[in-house]
């Protein structure tokens, strides 16, 4: 229903904005920065622009890049693929703000030193892209989501350039991402499984700005340079228009993913040396691990090779989370059964070795569950062939 809201008061802007302009000389133009809510979705912030004129019978709108419908045709594979389209929609600022209200986020308002043209450009640019032909957009989390359109809108919109503060320290779209995630580890870990060793090079403050908060804290310390070199603040004040309550935390799984993987670990090490001490085969316990590992896999494979999403091309974590154990799992199960060598666990020990030797030089942030899964495959093969030299089998 929230959704369909937007879409009804962006079609009813579209129709006002063209019949009825919006003096610029009484017009303020201004960013919104949402702080994070408790859904996935919502765990970075929001931002948005707000275009308010003070004329008589005056009009207040927020303009958001960040619609978007789970029940869009083939939204979620559409979205691993990396083609998830998201449009442009605009409300009252009244009802903008009841949302934020309602989830108990803060709403901060930067007020922009535009002069009028600049502001006509602003309202004008906003309401072409509010267009029916214009309207959606190809998403990208990193590159261009609702956070850099609202900075692209007032960079085109400006005279001059916008000069931003240089930052004093080196970040990571990761690094970033983290800050937003601590709190979610569950969360962080889906990222970290998915992302690559992209998100983990050096990025420039421009880049930095994809993160909502991030975007607030350069636009304050901003300057407007014209052709003449003549320099004014973009702020002309900052203020929150929406007063924030403490994010209570939705508790998640009682372990954290590494306290889990580890756990496992230690559970498939003492099954393990059953295992060894009563000569049987707990082959049910490949099955698991091999479907858990494989089911991650099938993810990672995906994104690497189909995948337009930025970073996750270059997941060097493949070597571990890859669909090779559940498409070999039969065949090891059936040997494991009948007690007969397969030379999958000899591959296997080599593969894993080589990614825990290799990974050193990898300038890639694994997740924290990658070496205690890879650990456990490898215990699992270890214990396999030394089971065969015993044997004497060949």
């Amino acid at each position: 229903m929230r959704f369909l809201r937007l879409l009804c008061f962006s079609t009813l802007l579209y129709i006002i904005g063209n019949l009825r302009a919006v003096p610029a000389d009484s017009m303020q133009v201004s960013l919104l920065t949402c702080s994070p809510g408790t859904e996935v979705y919502s765990l970075y912030g929001h931002t948005a622009i707000r275009v308010k004129s003070y004329a008589a019978g005056g009009q207040d709108w927020v303009f958001n890049y960040g619609v978007f419908s789970f029940d869009q045709p083939h939204f979620i594979w559409r979205f691993a693929l990396g083609e998830c389209d998201y449009q442009i929609g605009a409300l009252p600022y009244p009802y903008f703000a009841e949302e934020y209200e309602e989830r108990g986020s803060a709403v901060y308002e930067q007020v922009l030193n535009l002069t009028p043209d600049e502001k006509r450009r602003v309202w004008d640019f906003l309401v072409g892209n509010m267009r029916p032909e214009n309207r959606e957009y190809r998403y990208n989390y990193l590159y261009d989501n609702c956070t850099t359109r609202a900075r692209d809108c007032v960079e085109k919109s400006v005279d001059g350039e916008i000069v931003y503060p240089e930052s004093d320290s080196v970040r990571t779209f990761r690094g970033i991402i983290h800050q937003y995630t601590v709190d979610y580890p569950w969360a962080e870990l889906g990222n970290d499984i998915c992302l690559g060793v992209q998100a983990d090079r050096p990025i420039s403050e421009r880049e930095e700005m994809f993160a909502p908060f991030y975007l607030l804290d350069y636009v304050g310390g901003a300057v407007i340079r014209d052709a003449a070199g003549r320099e004014r603040p973009l702020v002309l004040s900052t203020s929150e228009i929406v007063k924030g309550e403490a994010v209570r935390v939705r508790p998640e799984f009682p372990l954290s993913p590494a306290w889990a993987a580890w756990l496992l670990f230690a559970f498939v090490a003492a099954l393990t040396v059953a295992e060894r001490l009563r000569h049987a085969s707990f082959w049910l316990l490949d099955i698991l691990l091999m479907a858990l590992v494989g089911a991650i896999g099938l993810v990672v494979t995906f994104l690497f090779f189909f995948s337009a999403h930025p970073t996750v091309g270059s997941n060097w974590q493949i070597w571990v989370f890859n669909p090779v154990p559940l498409l070999a799992m039969p065949w090891v199960v059936r040997c494991a059964i009948r007690g007969e060598k397969t030379r999958y666990h000899r591959w296997n020990i080599f593969v894993l070795i080589f990614f825990m030797i290799f990974s050193a030089f990898i300038p890639q942030d694994f997740c924290v569950v990658v070496v205690p899964l890879a650990l456990t495959l490898l215990l699992r093969s270890c214990s396999y062939e030394l089971s065969y030299l015993k044997q004497g089998k060949k």
